[in-house]
């Protein structure tokens, strides 16, 4: 009997969020070149083209990338509805970080942040589960951060979703677990993404804060490697834990 690689996503539809820039294209890239079948979805169609692209050059597997804004109920509606037939993975990777210290945070602020970072992958969770769209022996993981772990000036609200979206994904993992699937969350902490440059362009220079990591800043392809572990069979006695990626941060 021949090796089988536990890693590999073959056969199996992975729904991505996020997909058109920084680590959830990086997760898309990754788990096509694993052999799985990409449905990437983001709201810049211009880039969601571009990872359309760079899908299709890697198998002829029917990767789609899908337009949509995931706070909008008929976006969500049309997504689901998109889909065809139940997917095997799931990774809600759409996010975004605002800054602001509590003293200056705005209802506003708030309310978008909470919206973009907890609601919409929660209620598009649950609008796949409710229509049986997420296969039995699947896994669903969601992006969180370091910041939900440790304390961050200037990043409140960005922290409280993400710690609300690893405590929401304890209680989903024990709900769907009958069902076999698994739910985990990511924690990475500072990754070279575009997100990074433009606050290194903000700030001048991340010298100082790249002291405090020992193994250095992340790189994409390491949270999308972690992805593919928790997508694939690999991990199929993990559920309902985050795992931390910080290149040390945490332990200096």
């Amino acid at each position: 009997m021949g090796f089988i690689n536990p890693f590999d996503l073959t056969d199996r539809r992975i729904l991505i969020t996020g997909a058109s820039s920084g680590l959830g294209k990086a997760i898309a890239l990754c788990c096509a070149n694993m052999g799985a079948e990409v449905i990437g979805v983001g709201r810049d169609e211009e880039r969601l083209q571009q990872t359309q692209l760079e899908l299709n050059a890697i198998s002829s597997k029917p990767h789609r990338t899908l337009r949509a804004d995931l706070t909008q109920p008929a976006d969500r509606d049309a997504l689901v509805a998109a889909l065809g037939a139940p997917i095997n993975g799931l990774v809600q990777c759409a996010g975004i970080s605002r800054l602001s210290p509590v003293r200056m945070i705005t209802e506003q602020h708030l309310r978008e942040v909470q919206a973009i970072n907890v609601e919409a992958p929660m209620l598009l969770t649950q609008a796949l589960l409710k229509r049986n769209l997420i296969a039995p022996d699947s896994s669903i993981v969601f992006v969180a951060s370091i910041a939900a772990h440790i304390g961050v000036p200037g990043v409140a609200a960005y922290s409280g979703t993400k710690a609300a979206l690893i405590a929401m994904m304890r209680c989903l993992a024990m709900e769907v677990v009958k069902r076999r699937i698994r739910a985990n969350c990511l924690s990475p902490a500072l990754v070279e993404t575009p997100l990074l440059d433009a606050t290194a362009a903000l700030l001048g220079s991340m010298d100082e804060e790249r002291k405090h990591y020992p193994l250095g800043f992340g790189k994409p392809d390491d949270v999308a490697n972690a992805a593919v572990f928790l997508l694939s069979n690999a991990s199929r006695w993990i559920t309902g834990t985050t795992i931390v990626m910080d290149g040390g941060l945490t332990i200096t």
